[in-house]
């Protein structure tokens, strides 16, 4: 299971005291989660006021750097391509899995320095997420416009003869070239009107080459033909070859321009293949730099409401349960138990109202008498 609960309370005589009440009776003697300290530093309080002016800040910081964290992922997916399934696998923060990260997790003293305000360090997070997200954006758009180029001069050397690139189809030797007065037009024809065809391109009009036909290719529809005729009645020869659905292809055999156009389709698979690389290891980096953000956001959420809920001088225990997925229910009980008496509202019911708490971040329906927050480790969106 991938979701885990950040919870904090009080200390009792000691802040042990309170770890080993809820690990004993959630863990030890009724196996409703696997529990694990969850250590915040000493953290610089400030005034009242601006804990509750930041409580609400760091809600919609929790919101966007979740957000960008999923962005990365879900894009390193789409570049993986075909390797999506190795995803798990190069989702990593501090070059170990989400699980281990986040169970064993360590305040990053020389990114988030714990001197400074807690004011601070939320834009220290704020503005190191804002760029990664900009930088996501360059990147993703000038990988994805390469992607889109080479997807659609590969179609055209596939698919339809309506529609596809003709150049690797035909050879010199089925054109006049450098002719005052003849051409060679290349004409697609249905399956069906072979016979149609054969039988009476020289009468579509006057001055066509007879016998000079040539099928040059054909699929599962179609068949590319070649015909030669004199440059005068070309549009003639369009016109009436159409209202018998014979459809002239416009194609002029160059051979630079058909040198060109295979030079650059080589270009783009190279230049995609250069960029892959570096791309893969960029998205891999700022995953791990975004997750560990988000984790140390859900740390000054909890330091921040234990304090407007619980006081000063600082005395809390913030705790990390994995529950069992079959007794979340049982787990919420165990947990009102243990600390409903921290206040009194939850226990006349009052919970039932939807209304926004004042400095708190979040509406009664996701209130509980200890501070609470859900954090789901899964970053990967199932694509069928």
């Amino acid at each position: 299971m991938s979701e885990y609960w950040l919870i904090s309370a009080p200390g009792d005589k000691t802040c042990q005291q309170t770890w080993e009440a809820l690990d004993n009776v959630t863990n030890k003697q009724q196996n409703l989660s696997v529990n694990h300290k969850f250590h915040i530093p000493d953290l610089k309080v400030g005034t009242l006021d601006q804990l509750v002016g930041l409580s609400d800040d760091l809600g919609k910081l929790d919101n966007f750097v979740d957000t960008v964290t999923h962005k990365v992922a879900n894009y390193l997916g789409e570049v993986l391509e075909d390797q999506r399934d190795k995803l798990h696998e190069n989702l990593q923060a501090n070059n170990g899995d989400l699980r281990s990260y986040i169970t064993r997790f360590q305040w990053d003293m020389a990114k988030y320095p714990i001197k400074q305000s807690l004011r601070n360090i939320a834009d220290i997070i704020s503005k190191q997420i804002g760029q990664i997200d900009a930088d996501l954006k360059t990147k993703s758009t000038a990988y994805n416009n390469l992607k889109s180029n080479l997807q659609n001069m590969e179609k055209k050397q596939t698919g339809s003869l309506l529609t596809r690139n003709l150049a690797d189809l035909v050879k010199k030797e089925y054109f006049i070239l450098d002719s005052e007065y003849l051409t060679t037009l290349l004409v697609v024809v249905p399956k069906s009107n072979f016979n149609d065809w054969n039988g009476g391109y020289e009468k579509l009009t006057e001055m066509i080459v007879p016998r000079s036909t040539q099928l040059v290719h054909q699929d599962n529809d179609f068949g590319l033909f070649t015909v030669t005729l004199f440059k005068k009645v070309v549009e003639e020869f369009k016109l009436h070859a159409r209202e018998k659905k014979f459809i002239v292809r416009e194609f002029t055999y160059n051979e630079e321009e058909l040198a060109a156009g295979k030079n650059e389709i080589t270009k783009l698979v190279t230049d995609k293949k250069k960029q892959f690389g570096p791309l893969v290891r960029w998205l891999k980096v700022n995953f791990s730099e975004c997750f560990c953000a988000w984790i140390h956001v859900k740390a000054l959420r909890v330091f921040v409401e234990s304090v407007l809920r619980y006081g000063l001088p600082v005395n809390f225990q913030a705790m990390l349960l994995q529950p069992n997925k079959k007794n979340t229910k049982r787990l919420r009980d165990v947990l009102h138990g243990l600390y409903g008496h921290l206040d009194s509202s939850t226990q006349q019911g009052a919970q039932h109202d939807s209304v926004d708490i004042p400095g708190l971040g979040f509406g009664q329906s996701d209130y509980f008498p200890y501070v609470y927050y859900k954090i789901n480790i899964d970053m990967v969106e199932n694509k069928v």
